[in-house]
């Protein structure tokens, strides 16, 4: 026995031994002498008096500082209130979805609010909410969105038209906007769906204003027409940018003419308003935005609104620079000078901000041009005289 352990051991010691190491070595610590000096620089910098009292001389600023800051007048407080908090409620209920909350729109707040100084009822009506339809992800991929993306989205729920309208005349709100997310993935776009959930609405909320804010449909104009005929009130697409920057900041396969052939039959077919919004400080210039405006005006789109890019993360496109206020000022004049019905435009304005409230008190209520505003009062109707009357 002890002559095979002794062999064991002698063919054992005749193979090399080996050491387990990592693939590249290890990087060499500081010297005595970088300790030295690191720790000298310490010693001879401002104490936490200095820092306490405000006599540092020098300060270190984190972070890009080539990049323009964010302005104070873009900068919005946490929302709260009753109507914000049921709105949110009935939609963990019902497992809706809101463009407020995944597009992470600085607006919630003031959107679910509602008008301020008003009665309670009178508050609920001015809110808006904006329900996403169809899920939570697109199977586009814009530069500055921050809805999740998928080639292969989850199939469409069958009894969200439903869920949508019983929450809808659950909230009484007096303006619902609908959007979706792009759904290439289905034969029509999700068309017929996003129609049946507007005829469900009024069908539950006959009161209730419906904007449906919609995709392009893949650029096929019969299904924008299954959605432009299925009772709405407002039919919005948006063009986002002007033409010569749609190419890097919406997804490849949306196009500024094909925008345009959206909207145009979205209005042969009889909506009463049609509308589309444009991000500013994306790099468009002066002359570019002019020449969108004038190619909406010929395909006789009323409303307009202009609001500040704002970057969702550092995986989204940078902003070219913060537009000032009295830019936004300036455009609103311009646009309404052009004929447009009605022209929202400020850097925290979005497609459907406070969309509600700038949709009675301007255009239900009689701004623009006297003859316009009759005949959308008139085709309204029932709608009308029970939100005011």
């Amino acid at each position: 026995m002890s002559s095979i352990l002794r062999s064991a051991r002698i063919v054992r010691s005749s193979f090399p031994r080996y050491s387990r190491a990592l693939a590249t070595p290890a990087a060499p610590g500081p010297s005595a002498s970088e300790k030295s000096t690191f720790a000298g620089t310490l010693e001879d910098g401002p104490s936490l008096d200095d820092f306490i009292s405000g006599s540092v001389s020098e300060r270190v600023v984190l972070g890009n500082t080539n990049a323009p800051r964010l302005p104070s007048y873009l900068k919005t407080s946490i929302p709260t209130g009753a109507s914000f908090n049921k709105i949110k409620k009935d939609l963990r209920g019902l497992g809706l979805h809101t463009v407020c909350e995944e597009a992470r729109c600085p607006n919630i707040g003031d959107c679910w609010g509602g008008k301020e100084g008003e009665s309670p009822e009178d508050s609920k009506r001015a809110a808006t909410a904006t329900i996403m339809l169809m899920g939570d992800t697109c199977t586009r991929g814009c530069r500055f969105c921050s809805v999740k993306t998928s080639r292969a989205p989850l199939p469409l729920d069958p009894h969200e038209p439903e869920n949508t309208a019983e929450a809808i005349s659950r909230w009484g709100l007096g303006y619902i906007v609908l959007t979706s997310v792009d759904r290439d993935d289905i034969a029509d776009s999700g068309a017929h769906h996003f129609a049946e959930t507007i005829r469900k609405i009024k069908q539950k909320a006959p009161q209730t204003l419906v904007e449906a804010l919609t995709g392009d449909m893949a650029g096929n104009l019969d299904h924008v027409s299954v959605v432009a005929k299925s009772g709405l009130d407002v039919y919005a697409h948006n063009v986002e940018t002007v033409e010569a920057l749609t190419p890097f900041v919406r997804d490849r396969r949306a196009t500024f003419r094909q925008s345009l052939k959206v909207l145009e039959r979205a209005k042969r077919e009889g909506v009463r308003v049609t509308k589309t919004s444009m991000m500013l400080g994306v790099g468009e210039n002066e002359d570019q935005v002019m020449g969108a405006l004038r190619e909406l005006r010929k395909v006789d789109v009323d409303v307009v609104t202009f609001g500040q890019y704002m970057r969702p993360t550092k995986k989204h496109m940078k902003v070219d620079r913060y537009v000032e206020p009295a830019e936004f000022d300036r455009w609103k004049q311009v646009a309404e000078d052009m004929g447009f019905l009605y022209v929202a435009s400020g850097p925290l304005v979005r497609s459907s901000y406070k969309a509600g409230e700038y949709f009675i008190e301007n255009v239900l209520r009689g701004k623009g041009s006297e003859k316009r505003f009759q005949s959308l009062l008139s085709q309204h109707g029932a709608a009308a005289s029970k939100l005011f009357g």
